[in-house]
């Protein structure tokens, strides 16, 4: 999310709105059903820009959001006729169709000089939001990268929603070790700023993508799929939706990669190499985690 805006939130069992305030970095959980309005601050020299990921296998059409509009020339209400939108909101009729016609705009409202809306409540950003350029680092490696990971410990509401996030900034020509979800989740990764290479790699071997990335980028990563990227000059950020709350991952280079566990007679007969080649490959990465910074 880039621009400085405010967001109220409505849970599906009409509870009271909650009004929070959004800013770059921000991420929300929003789970099923909910009624959401936005809008950005009046006088911001900038644009309220918003990232929806999500899952819509469920939606009324597979793999679009199923979102419809309270209000407005294609509002629901529009479909109904005066008679049940009166008894509904016991209404006469005349004033029934005059509200649900008062409003030409649709999805995106212009407002008129002077409106004013709801103030955000600080206490309403208490597990609704997480600004993941403030939250505590997962991982901070110097000249290599950081990782700030979204599950339901910073924020609970993730567990509801059934997905999990990261916030991923590698440094100039860093590379991210090649890893893959531990849990079989789907990974969405959109490239927030900067660009750079990514390689995927199925189970078999094969490697199905290979592209160059940059800011506006958006692929995924299937199950059982393994990904890397490696920065250009301008270094890179992206951010994830994971298809697990508590995502979990697994990487194959680094100090923390499973083949520093494995002993060497294994890694000599699975790589059909030399004692001497092994010891040299097992010397290498000894302080590096999942970030690796140019030589």
């Amino acid at each position: 999310m880039t621009g400085k805006g405010t967001c109220g939130i409505v849970l599906p069992e009409g509870t009271k709105e909650k009004v929070v305030g959004v800013k770059e970095g921000d991420a929300l959980a929003l789970p099923f059903g909910v009624v959401t309005w936005w809008h950005n601050t009046p006088g911001s020299a900038t644009e309220l820009v918003v990232l929806f990921l999500g899952d819509t296998s469920k939606g009324h059409r597979p793999g679009q959001f199923t979102n419809f509009q309270l209000t407005g020339a294609s509002g629901i209400f529009t479909g109904f006729s005066t008679e049940f939108v009166g008894r509904a909101w016991d209404l006469k009729q005349d004033d029934a169709a005059k509200l649900v016609s008062s409003q030409p705009a649709s999805g995106i409202v212009k407002l008129s000089a002077g409106q004013k809306l709801p103030e955000p409540v600080a206490e309403d950003r208490k597990d609704m939001a997480l600004n993941c350029l403030e939250a505590k680092l997962d991982v901070d490696i110097p000249k290599g990268g950081r990782v700030v990971v979204l599950n339901t410990a910073n924020l609970p509401l993730v567990k509801e929603v059934g997905l999990g996030a990261d916030l991923v900034r590698i440094d100039a020509h860093s590379m991210c070790s090649p890893g893959f979800s531990c849990d079989s989740a789907y990974q969405v990764t959109y490239i927030v700023r900067g660009s750079g290479r990514v390689q995927v790699v199925g189970p078999d071997g094969k490697r199905v993508l290979e592209t160059r990335i940059e800011g506006g980028s958006l692929f995924i990563v299937p199950r059982f799929h393994v990904v890397s990227k490696i920065a250009d000059a301008s270094g890179m950020e992206w951010f994830s939706i994971i298809t697990t709350p508590n995502p979990i991952f697994s990487h194959l280079a680094g100090k923390t990669s499973v083949w520093k566990a494995i002993s060497p007679e294994v890694l000599e007969a699975s790589f059909n190499t030399t004692p001497e080649m092994e010891k040299l490959f097992r010397s290498k990465r000894l302080d590096s985690e999942i970030f690796f910074a140019p030589n």
